[in-house]
């Protein structure tokens, strides 16, 4: 059963509401003005509020935007007498989740109110989805770890995927984590299932076909017996197609097909086997580039891109390495058997600074090289010998200490006051707001602004 408050000035809309929403389970409320509504609202907490524009005292726009300052988890449904496209417009942009004409279709109204509390169940599975790490304000799922909201939105689209079974088009450059999701949404979707992962670029074409699709006995020379593809092998569970763009034209017509129909034959054979399997695919190149060269079919295309997921490279989430090390260190200690207790200060500094073209993976593998070889239980510099050879060769780009890059690039002021900010909090995470401001030097809604344009979590206060 669900809340649902409806406010409207039209006494006979309220009461046929509050009857047909009664039997149909929810528990309902009524307004009749804008100042009642909010009211309502505040004493009621509910999930679903039907909302008129037109009303006594103040329009619904304006209750609508006092409404997004609440917290709690609900939807807005607005209703208006008037049929023009900018009211429309103007009530979707400002955060209605639906828009209803009168005189009021129960039918569509039961529709809107019932796909409101769905998505509202989907965000409560999502937000449950994400784990927080209290003392950081770090966000996991899974091995994947984040903290800037470009991560937290790339675990609410994966929070999302598992809903269902979706294609999914993962980009990212190569050691950003592509199949670490890829095998998050399969364990949040069909972990009992098999998880069969093939890399496109690794096997010829010619035994690529019989790799996805299987082939029947005397198909081909050698072919002694049957024998069933990924696809098959997969059964409800998921194939992942990693670096798609390698797979040849041919192929990827045959893989269209698989995705049109959901079945395909095996090499030589004349039946139809069905896919029950979710396809996750994944490229470390701009597909769409590729269709425009002619290198990738562009129905392909459209087919994989039904939900994308875009990871960013490392040099562009510089805050997250400091946590990406306390966890990659401490999965090497349980995993090597080693007492690292972290990188000393100086290496750090250098992390920060560095370009890492091999991303995650790159820090990782330089990470075990030096557990494993390291003498004492505090990284440095003496354990990192390959890096620091790069760093004092020009061979790595870094920002200097004069505000440029290696490569000569002078930093922009916003990349340096973001930078700034960002080790300001990370060298003073014991302190509130107020104690940051000081520090900085800035008023408390200059600070606000300044995480709101850098796209900051803070939520120590």
């Amino acid at each position: 059963m669900s809340k649902i408050l409806v406010i409207d000035d039209d006494v006979s809309i309220c009461e046929s509401l509050e009857l047909y929403l009664a039997e149909e389970g929810h528990e309902v409320y009524t307004a009749s003005t804008g100042t009642d509504g909010l009211n309502a609202f505040v004493e009621t907490s509910p999930d679903v509020i039907i909302l008129d524009i037109r009303l006594p005292d103040i329009d619904g726009f304006t209750v609508l935007e006092d409404l997004q300052e609440e917290s709690g988890d609900f939807k807005v449904i607005m209703i208006t007498a008037h049929h023009d496209m900018e009211t429309t417009i103007k009530a979707m942009k400002e955060g209605a989740f639906d828009y209803i004409h009168k005189p009021i279709n129960v039918d569509e109204l039961d529709m809107a109110i019932k796909k409101a509390i769905n998505v509202l169940e989907m965000e409560k599975k999502i937000n449950g989805f994400l784990v927080e790490k209290e003392s950081s304000h770090q966000f996991k799922v899974g091995d994947i770890i984040g903290t800037t909201n470009e991560m937290r939105q790339i675990f609410k689209t994966i929070g999302v995927v598992c809903q269902g079974k979706s294609t999914v088009l993962i980009q990212g450059e190569s050691g950003t984590g592509k199949e670490l999701i890829a095998k998050v949404i399969h364990h949040n979707t069909s972990g009992n299932e098999p998880y069969i992962a093939v890399n496109c670029s690794a096997i010829v074409e010619t035994l690529l076909e019989s790799e996805l699709f299987g082939h029947e006995k005397g198909s081909f020379t050698g072919a002694i017996s049957r024998k069933l593809g990924k696809f098959e092998l997969a059964r409800h569970g998921t194939v992942f197609l990693d670096e798609i763009s390698e797979m040849s034209l041919n192929l990827q017509a045959k893989l269209l097909r698989v995705l049109q129909e959901m079945e395909f034959e095996r090499v030589g054979g004349k039946d139809s086997v069905k896919v029950n399997a979710r396809i996750i695919t994944a490229t470390n190149k701009d597909l769409k580039a590729l269709v425009q060269e002619g290198k990738f079919r562009d129905d392909l295309f459209y087919r994989l891109n039904i939900v994308l997921i875009t990871i960013p490279p490392l040099r562009e989430k510089r805050e997250d390495i400091p946590y990406l090390v306390d966890y990659l260190l401490t999965k090497i200690n349980r995993d090597l058997h080693k007492r690292i207790n972290g990188i000393s200060d100086e290496m750090m500094d250098i992390f920060l600074r560095y370009s890492w073209p091999g991303n995650v993976r790159e820090l990782e593998n330089l990470l075990v090289r030096a557990a494993v070889l390291a003498r004492g239980q505090t990284l440095g510099r003496a354990d990192f010998p390959d890096l620091i050879d790069d760093v004092q060769s020009g061979g790595a780009d870094m920002q200097g200490a004069d505000g440029r890059t290696e490569s000569g690039r002078y930093l922009t002021l916003d990349e340096v006051e973001e930078m700034h900010i960002r080790r300001v909090l990370r060298s003073n995470s014991d302190k509130n707001k107020g104690e940051i401001c000081e520090i900085l030097g800035i008023s408390r809604p200059t600070f606000e602004r300044k995480l709101e344009k850098y796209e900051i979590t803070f939520e120590r206060d």
